[in-house]
């Protein structure tokens, strides 16, 4: 898909179960990834979206994907960024009370996801999610989300900003990832301590934006293959 396509909204209700997430084919591939990996099917089936957003440790990939995505949520027509946390809304449980939706813009966003396990099957140590807009060849925005360094379960890095107005070329990628190395505040235990935990942070950083940036030519060849520029 190019950049310059119409961007659609993706859609669902934070009572919804992970399942649902999952079985909808409209739903963006970052976000089935994340749940179909160490998250059971009882445990998707059983666990509603809302959540995983109040608890993120529950599924923190996910949640750092909604936020690499830029996701935002809508409580009764008033639609605002996602945060998560403890404060995160439970939705309604009446008829008349507020409703509550996280929307995810598709379209003209790359992506890319790196992490480290002790095994394929475990939860990773530390992961992060990349996600960039591009407008040609220049970055528009970029997000970066990680788990296993931050005093709380996910966070966004806020080196990712430094990538706006600029290529996706191996320089900048390289310079993002040391400020992230130095921006994160990780806590140590007997998964990995904390200076493997930074250093894992740069690390991965790099991987994931360099996956976004392949994921981009990727979409660019298959656009060009298809009749009419079509997925």
């Amino acid at each position: 898909m190019r950049d310059d396509q119409a961007q659609r909204v993706w859609s669902i209700n934070t009572g919804a179960p992970l399942q649902a997430v999952v079985d909808d084919p409209a739903c963006p591939p970052l976000l089935r990834q994340a749940l179909a990996g160490v998250l059971s099917w009882q445990a998707r089936n059983e666990t509603p979206v809302w959540r995983t957003l109040a608890a993120p440790r529950l599924a923190p990939q996910w949640a750092a994907s909604l936020l690499a995505l830029g996701t935002t949520l809508v409580v009764d027509g008033e639609e605002v960024p996602l945060a998560v946390g403890a404060r995160f809304p439970r939705p309604a449980r009446r008829a008349g009370q507020a409703s509550h939706a996280l929307h995810v813009r598709v379209g003209g966003l790359r992506w890319g996801e790196a992490h480290v396990a002790r095994t394929p099957a475990d939860e990773p140590i530390v992961a992060a999610v990349a996600v960039v807009e591009m407008a040609g060849n220049v970055v528009q925005a970029a997000r970066v989300a990680l788990t296993g360094v931050w005093p709380e379960p996910v966070r966004l890095a806020q080196a990712a900003a430094q990538l706006a107005g600029a290529p996706l070329d191996d320089e900048r990628i390289r310079a993002v990832a040391a400020a992230v190395e130095q921006e994160v505040a990780p806590k140590g235990d007997f998964l990995g301590g904390r200076e493997y935990r930074r250093a894992m942070a740069g690390v991965l950083t790099r991987r994931a934006l360099e996956a976004a940036r392949h994921s981009e030519r990727s979409e660019e060849s298959r656009s060009e293959e298809s009749p009419g520029g079509g997925p």
